[in-house]
């Protein structure tokens, strides 16, 4: 009977795989508990740097509660009354400055379609002759005519506002060109008291027209401090800050000067707490950033 016997370099592989086997069996058994401690001590840091890298690359979403909060009531108030209101008007400057092109019929149709609180738009010649107007006959006519004022390449003329026996009508618009070359204006008009249409609280607040030395009011009826409001000299005032607060007609009130066009109006409301000493950075995190 034949017996099979491997090859001599068969054996010493086998030979040599048993004894190696063998080394590692004693190494474990020399080593114990100790190199399962250290092989999970390897997988808790992998896992650990894995957290890590997906936290870095795909970071969980957290929340900040407490960048909304207002330390200042009486910004707070006037924050929530105008930031509605403020919203309309710089979303219809940006519309109106989106072009510096002589606008045409679609152009204007959408504008009122957007912005269906407006009154009016007009499109003029450099010469200041009206070539294309909607609505063609207006609710109010102008008491007087209009005088813009522009510094050359500046992206919104000066606003006007026309106080005519129906009431204020605030004109603003933008100049237009065909190439380098001035060619008129566009400019959109409405009723500045409309805004308060927009504010949660109409009746308490206020926007004054510093230059004219007007205050609009939702109602427009005369407010309780309005001639000592509008005694304040607010183009000084302006000249040195953009908010503050106040006295007028035994009450005090806070105030911010905001842009609509290329000037600067006042919003007011009467304090919230007018014992609260106001130093205070006027922030408005409805927009990100500072006034």
């Amino acid at each position: 009977m034949r017996k099979f016997f491997p090859p001599p370099r068969a054996g010493r592989i086998a030979r040599r795989f048993s004894a190696t086997f063998a080394a590692a069996a004693l190494l474990v058994g020399m080593t114990g508990c100790g190199s399962f401690r250290t092989l999970d001590t390897a997988a808790s840091s992998m896992r650990h740097g894995m957290l890590k890298t997906r936290d870095f690359v795909n970071p969980a979403p957290r929340i900040d509660v407490d960048r909304y909060k207002w330390n200042n009531p009486n910004q707070e108030k006037l924050a929530l009354l105008f930031s509605p209101v403020d919203e309309r008007v710089m979303a219809l400057t940006q519309y109106v400055t989106s072009t510096d092109a002589r606008p045409d019929a679609q152009w204007m149709d959408t504008l009122l379609m957007r912005f269906p609180w407006l009154d009016g738009v007009i499109v003029a010649d450099s010469s200041g002759d009206m070539l294309d107007r909607k609505p063609p006959v207006p609710f109010k006519r102008f008491s007087q005519p209009l005088v813009f004022k522009s510094i050359w390449r500046e992206t919104l003329v000066k606003t006007v506002v026309d106080y005519t026996p129906l009431g204020p009508e605030l004109y603003f618009g933008m100049p237009n060109y065909n190439g380098p070359d001035f060619a008129g204006l566009h400019v959109v008009y409405f009723d500045p008291r409309v805004l308060f249409s927009f504010c949660p609280e109409p009746d308490q607040l206020l926007i004054i027209d510093p230059r004219a030395k007007q205050l609009w009011t939702s109602e427009g009826s005369q407010h309780p401090g309005a001639d000592e409001l509008l005694k304040t000299d607010w183009v000084k005032i302006m000249k040195e800050k953009i908010h503050g607060t106040v006295e007028a007609g035994g009450k005090q009130y806070t105030w911010l000067a905001r842009f609509i066009g290329r000037d600067l109006f006042v919003y007011a409301t009467e304090s919230a707490n007018a014992s609260y000493e106001d130093k205070e950075w006027f922030s408005i995190p409805f927009f990100g950033g500072n006034s």
